[in-house]
């Protein structure tokens, strides 16, 4: 494959400035929900039945470390090797399956605590990686070219987002802003090099970044699954919740992107401001 086919080509059929309505602007609503919608925190909460968020900040600091470390090597692994094995196929993804298996994995976690988390997390991270990457295609991401490529491990850091400063402006995008100057070094690199390679100086900033707000929503999965009540099916309720809030933030992620290629980017977030203003979001 040649380094001009790696590259992300703009799509000469998006016409800017072209207003989004009838079914395509129900489908961009659905994706504000899910983008902006309840955060993990508040789908722990009613598993745990704890303020989640406080254990997360007293957590020691070995604890932190660990997570640190943890999150860091899931992803990196994840990213190696999910989008090597993905199948090209058409037709929907089966989310339930990785769900399923997500649920198991965390079933170990609830069960043997924080020592199992440098095991269980990258096995979960990369069953929902690979959750991320079917549903990319799904809507109709090309997973071959580096960009795309790139845009499912973003959904990691979407998980970890804290909200904008800036009141007129969503969470979602305040994310993506932050991270598309590190995401377009990392696409021009892979496409110098024609491969996926980890070890890239762009990618491993990438992967930095990333796992910073990832990292968050792994304190709060940690912190849940450290509550004595749940044990070991309490971790596998955890990790569902985990699993599905990645996948519900992976839907409405390549929603946008799949309607900014046929509206362009200003419209398709312009129209996304006002629905999120609309809902209250």
């Amino acid at each position: 494959m040649s380094t001009q086919e790696l590259v992300s080509v703009p799509d000469r059929s998006v016409q800017p400035g072209i207003e989004i309505a009838g079914t395509d602007r129900i489908v961009l609503r659905e994706a504000v929900r899910l983008l902006e919608g309840p955060s993990f925190t508040a789908r722990l909460a009613s598993l745990a039945g704890t303020p989640v968020a406080i254990l997360g900040r007293a957590l020691p600091q070995s604890a932190s470390e660990i997570i640190s470390r943890a999150t860091a090597a899931a992803l990196s692994r994840a990213f190696g090797f999910v989008l090597k094995t993905v199948p090209q196929r058409d037709g929907q993804p089966r989310l339930r399956t990785h769900q399923a298996l997500a649920s198991l994995s965390g079933a170990v976690g609830g069960a043997f605590g924080l020592a199992s988390l440098p095991i269980e997390l990258p096995v979960s991270t990369t069953i929902i990686l690979r959750a991320i990457a079917q549903i990319a295609q799904s809507e109709g991401e090309d997973l071959s070219r580096p960009e795309a490529a790139l845009a499912c491990l973003q959904v990691f850091a979407l998980g970890g987002q804290a909200g904008s400063p800036h009141l007129h402006e969503s969470s979602y995008f305040a994310v993506r802003t932050a991270l598309a100057k590190s995401v377009a070094e990392a696409a021009r690199q892979i496409a110098g090099r024609g491969v996926l390679d980890r070890s890239a100086h762009a990618i491993t900033r990438l992967l930095t970044q990333i796992g910073a707000r990832f990292g968050i929503t792994v304190s709060q999965k940690v912190a849940a699954q450290a509550v004595p009540v749940l044990g070991a099916l309490g971790g596998a309720a955890v990790n569902a919740a985990f699993t599905n809030h990645f996948q519900s933030l992976a839907r409405g992620h390549f929603i946008v992107r799949r309607l900014e290629r046929t509206y362009g980017k200003e419209s398709v977030r312009s129209a996304y401001e006002q629905i999120r203003a609309e809902e209250g979001l």
